[in-house]
């Protein structure tokens, strides 16, 4: 019977949770590198045992961790990733421009295609390159020579690269999103990118549509339909039928619209899933009622999800790379807190269980569904 993995990264380390296809009965591993931040863990989609995960401190630095038997040993990879005696910067050294600082790793994108091809978006914003597995570095430098990036600036937690998508139909074609900057997109592999941002309103900008200085909690897209893009911004739900090229409101009847992470189901591409914050300044579930919304119409009207979920006294948030869906039929769908809670919908969403608690606060929650 197929199965899943969870992989989950908090302040004070690593989890992995697996179950079978019913995932009923979860088994729990864990913690992995404890007492350090894991911002990121995820797979290779090419390779199930294939493991990349991003371990920090402020003291220490960062490492960059891989394993290749699905976590049950790791190995540091990445020896041009040097801490150089200053609490909490790191510098990159890729043998071809100069030693470049930079304060930690947010997010890891294994390749489609190449188990030994992966990605990092690192704070403060600029997008790495690796081909043979974490190794060795090189940066696609045309992100960060962009004549914008003058009027980037950091979002509440940093300015970071926190998201990296990967077109299925179109290897030269990227899409990663900066807070805050907004959304950028490569066409030719990454030697140029372009801020794809029209459409977007920010009234905390002195130019509320500006080209950049959006800042965009996270970017989703059905392999499907690789030109249809999601959007959980600092305030707004959005959406893009163009590749980015606009985008349009879709927060419809949401009880508020700001939040972290936004998903797609993995078989029905209209349906998308956030979890509404009260506001930017009070980060939990409005009238302390944790609530997934669910839309099957890709926004606009939105159905609240409760079932298994605490609806009283609940102040946990659920941040951006914390929220994943598997490949099975129905598809599942998890999230984890701040409060260490990971949650689990076997149904699509219709109810919910807790698979462990108590946790460290949980930074990212990422599947892998298994043969």
């Amino acid at each position: 019977m197929s199965g899943v993995r969870v992989l989950v990264g908090t302040r004070k380390g690593a989890f992995i949770l697996t179950s079978d296809g019913k995932r009923e009965k979860w088994q729990v591993e864990g913690p992995h590198f404890a007492g350090w931040e894991i911002f990121h863990v995820k797979g290779s989609p090419v390779n199930p045992n294939r493991l990349y995960a991003s371990q920090s401190s402020s003291w220490s630095g960062q490492v960059m961790q891989r394993s290749d038997d699905a976590g049950k040993t790791w190995e540091v990879v990445g020896n041009d990733f040097t801490y150089k005696g200053t609490p909490g910067t790191h510098q990159w050294y890729d043998g071809t421009q100069h030693p470049w600082e930079f304060k930690r790793v947010w997010h890891l994108e294994p390749s489609l295609t190449d188990a030994d091809t992966v990605y990092a978006g690192v704070e403060d914003a600029a997008i790495f390159r690796s081909t043979d597995g974490g190794t060795s570095w090189h940066e696609l430098a045309g992100l960060r020579e962009h004549p914008s990036g003058a009027a980037w600036q950091p979002g509440a937690g940093g300015m970071g690269l926190h998201t990296i998508l990967l077109d299925p139909t179109n290897p030269d074609r990227i899409y990663i999103a900066i807070s805050a900057a907004g959304v950028f997109r490569t066409d030719d592999g990454g030697q140029t990118w372009r801020p794809t941002n029209k459409g977007l309103q920010s009234q905390y900008i002195p130019d509320p549509a500006a080209e950049v200085g959006h800042c965009v909690h996270r970017i989703a897209l059905h392999p499907s339909r690789p030109d249809v893009l999601f959007m959980q911004k600092h305030w707004d739900v959005m959406r893009s039928n163009d590749a980015g090229e606009s985008w349009t409101e879709v927060s419809g009847n949401l009880p508020t619209d700001f939040g972290f992470p936004i998903d797609v189901h993995a078989h029905e591409p209209e349906t998308i899933y956030v979890v509404p914050i009260k506001s930017d300044g009070e980060h939990y579930p409005p009238e302390g009622k944790l609530r997934v919304y669910r839309s099957r119409t890709g926004g606009n009207e939105w159905e609240p999800l409760t079932n298994g979920l605490p609806q009283s006294n609940c102040y946990v948030n659920v941040l951006r790379e914390a929220m994943a869906v598997d490949q099975l039929d129905p598809c599942g769908i998890y999230f984890g807190t701040t409060g260490g809670q990971v949650y689990a919908s076997s149904d699509s969403g219709d109810t919910w269980a807790p698979i462990v608690r108590d946790l460290p606060a949980v930074l990212s929650v990422e599947v892998q569904t298994l043969e």
